[in-house]
Order: C-alpha cells, then structure tokens, then sequence
C-alpha cells in the first residue's frame, strides 16, 4: 500500500516540481557563478547549497565568508534574513504531522517554495498528502543542489551567458500562488487578512527597506492574527 502511495505522489508531484527545478537551475548557476568569481573553489557553491540551504542567505554567506571570522554578526544577519521560517514552522504545525521517518527531511528541506506548493496545492482523493509534502521537498532540495553544482564548475564558461531577468521567476511564483490562494479562499475574512499581509508587508517595505520587512512584516501580522483570534473572536476555519 505504501507502495502505491509513494509512486502515486511522486507522479503527481514531479510535474508540478519541473518549472520549479528550472527556476532553481538558472538561480543556482548564478550562484556558483558568483562563488566562483569571489575566488572560491568549484565545490564552495554546491557545499554551501547542501549545508545551508536557505536561498538568499547563501549569497550572503559568501559576503560573510570574504569579511572574516564575526560568528556574532553571522548570527544576527541570519536571524534577520532567515527569520521567516520560524513562521512558516508554525503555518504548518498541522500538516507535517504523522509523517514517520518523512518528518525530518520535509521539515529541515522545508524552503519558500516548498512551503508556498505544499500549502497551496489541492491533491486528489488517491494522492497521499505526507508524501507529496515529502516530495516537493526533497525535489526542490535536489534541483538547488545540482544547479549550484553545475554553476560552480561550469562558472567561467557561464559568465558569458545573459541571464538578467532570470531572479524574477521566483517572485512571479508566489505571486501566482498568492493570487491562487487569494480567489480560492474560502471566506471573505481571509482574503481581508490576505490582502491586510500584502499591504503590511508593502508598508514595511518602504519603511525599514528589503534586509528587514520580512521578518518585521511576518510578525506584526502574527500579532495582528492573535487578536483577531483571542479578542476579536474571528476564525479562518
């Protein structure tokens, strides 16, 4: 039985999996470029792709790793670049449940694109939800891996290569899937939330700039969501 599930997910995730893995590839070799033209060895992309496993921190990294030894303000930038995930931790407290030995590697693979499919995506009656959560992740995990690879070694034959334009790809993802999630909602209390977030964050955005309105917007809208809840009597369910 479990057998069938396995596959049945699989095929029904792959496809779904492929624009993101080209995205994932373009992105990935603009990194290993970049890690290679810093003065680093090939393998320092893809090292860092596998170890960290965080996007945009690992450009960051890159920056860090040319300054010198800060641990403490390593530390700090991280939180403020990466801080997100503890929200999308708690967003999905409900659904990475009862997963078995799946648990581990869909949580520590969990990324925003991960999470974006896997809250987002409707499956069929025959599709078992544990692992399609499991399969986006470890697909989206793999696709980053192989293009930092292929980015850091094949780098100087890529400098020449016209990707500009290219980062859009991601941005225009969760757009769709904002946009998706908007029209597909199943009240009007959560499209006023939903569209409460976006302007937030847009707020945020011009207020204290693009290294912190993300964390800043993601907790004044957990804020704003827990009175709602404990005092304001609303519920999204």
């Amino acid at each position: 039985m479990s057998d069938i599930k396995y596959r049945s997910a699989f095929s029904f995730a792959f496809p779904i999996m492929v624009p993101m893995g080209i995205s994932f590839f373009f992105i990935g070799l603009g990194f290993g470029l970049y890690a290679t033209s810093q003065g680093f060895p090939w393998w320092t992309a893809p090292v860092l792709a596998a170890t960290i496993f965080a996007g945009s921190m690992e450009f960051v990294t890159i920056g860090m790793l040319m300054a010198g030894f800060d641990p403490l303000n390593a530390f700090v930038l991280t939180m403020f670049v990466n801080g997100r995930h503890f929200f999308y931790g708690l967003s999905a407290l409900q659904k990475y449940v009862h997963m078995g030995w799946k648990w581990f590697p869909t949580v520590a693979w969990m990324c925003d694109e991960s999470f974006a499919i896997n809250m987002a995506t409707k499956l069929p009656d025959d599709v078992d939800e544990k692992w399609f959560y499991f399969h986006v992740s470890w697909l989206n995990y793999v696709f980053w891996v192989f293009s930092t690879f292929i980015g850091g070694l094949f780098g100087n034959l890529l400098a020449a290569v016209d990707l500009r334009g290219i980062d859009f790809v991601l941005p225009g993802l969760f757009i769709v899937v904002f946009l998706e999630m908007l029209l597909n909602a199943k009240n009007n209390k959560i499209r006023a939330f939903g569209v409460a977030g976006a302007a937030m964050a847009i707020v945020m955005l011009l207020l204290v700039g693009k290294s912190l309105f993300m964390l800043l917007s993601m907790s004044c809208m957990l804020v704003a969501c827990y009175i709602a809840y404990k005092w304001g009597g609303v519920h999204l369910d």
